[in-house]
């Protein structure tokens, strides 16, 4: 048997827990090293893994240096920093989404895997789900034809803080466009890879605090491709429980997904997935449940298989680019209230 994959963790709150978790319980990994916030959660960072290296500060967690892989939950706008500082150090990282706040700090972040050639894997998870990843393999299959259209929509209730508030920050968080939009502009791009890349996008946005700048309540985006195909993404943190839904149209036919918890992070999910393929509709059941905390897992795995193995990770730094980017892109879109070229802004 080879031996585990060494894991360190840069953050330790709320996701950061679900992390060590899912580092924990995987047999092929080992928690050795758990960088905490405050006082507080590094004495329950050290209660609940005892056998892992508890740190105050990432970098002193990152010249510790006995591990294969960090792991950065961590506030978006630490994520350069620290996943250059341990590329540089010859560790390989999986950097939770957003990669950077920035496009300069994003493609820093790139250059860098590339420069030292280690492995950058951006936790786009949602690929990896039961359903959302079904769905890619659905349209892959030619079932629905050539994908022209996809729409992803989330109405959900407001944002948790995060440690110190750092999400209502918008100097530490950047935008909440970046948060779970970010996700979403993944899977379109990525159920519409056939399509080529964007060339314009127009984005709208609003707030019921309006002295929250950049801090969207309702945020709606739309993109499109040189051969006609677009994508309509669309959010409102002003609701209630957490439910999500993706429609896919072709040339043959469509698809319909939904998935419904009280919380995003719920073990008790709601879920379908319909197809029509021109001429059936069919109810496609689910291997196993979806939903973030399972397809947390599967990234873990999926990351011990990039360390031993080489394996490409699911969503990779140009991907993980392109998603931020178009977030950026989305941002600018409301400021300047244009439709802009996605190219123009976007060049690797």
């Amino acid at each position: 048997m080879p031996n585990p994959v060494r894991f360190a963790l840069a953050g330790f709150g709320a996701w950061g827990k679900y992390h060590a978790q899912s580092i924990s319980t995987n047999p092929d990994s080992r928690l050795v090293a758990i960088t905490a916030p405050s006082e507080a959660s590094r004495l329950e960072a050290a209660k609940l893994y005892p056998d892992a290296k508890i740190f105050s500060d990432a970098m002193a967690m990152i010249e510790f240096g006995d591990f294969d892989i960090i792991d950065i939950v961590t506030p978006s706008d630490t994520h350069r920093a620290i996943a250059i500082a341990a590329m540089n150090k010859g560790k390989h990282v999986l950097l939770e989404k957003p990669m950077a706040i920035t496009l300069d700090d994003c493609k820093a972040i790139v250059a860098t895997a590339k420069s030292t050639g280690r492995h950058l894997a951006v936790g786009h998870e949602l690929r990896l789900s039961s359903q959302w990843g079904e769905i890619k393999k659905i349209i892959d299959s030619g079932t629905i034809g050539t994908a022209q259209y996809v729409l992803v929509e989330l109405l959900r209730k407001p944002y948790r803080l995060g440690a110190s508030g750092w999400r209502y920050d918008p100097n530490r968080v950047g935008s909440w466009v970046l948060e779970e939009p970010i996700h979403f502009f993944d899977l379109a791009r990525w159920y519409l890879e056939s399509s080529g890349s964007p060339t314009e996008l127009y984005a709208y946005g609003n707030s019921r605090d309006q002295t929250r700048l950049g801090l969207f309540d309702n945020f709606s985006a739309m993109f499109k491709y040189p051969n006609g195909s677009y994508a309509v993404i669309s959010q409102t943190l002003a609701a209630f429980e957490h439910h999500q839904t993706v429609k896919v149209s072709g040339t043959k036919g469509a698809l319909w997904a939904g998935w419904s918890g009280a919380l995003d992070r719920t073990l008790e999910p709601t879920s379908f997935l319909k197809v029509f393929d021109g001429e059936n509709l069919k109810d496609v059941e689910l291997e196993r449940k979806s939903g973030e905390v399972f397809e947390l897992r599967e990234e873990i795995a999926q990351c011990i298989a990039m360390v031993r193995h080489g394996t490409k990770p699911i969503a990779s730094g140009h991907d993980g680019l392109w998603s931020a980017g178009l977030c950026l892109v989305a941002e600018e879109s409301i400021r300047q209230q244009k439709p802009l070229p996605v190219a123009e802004m976007l060049t690797f």
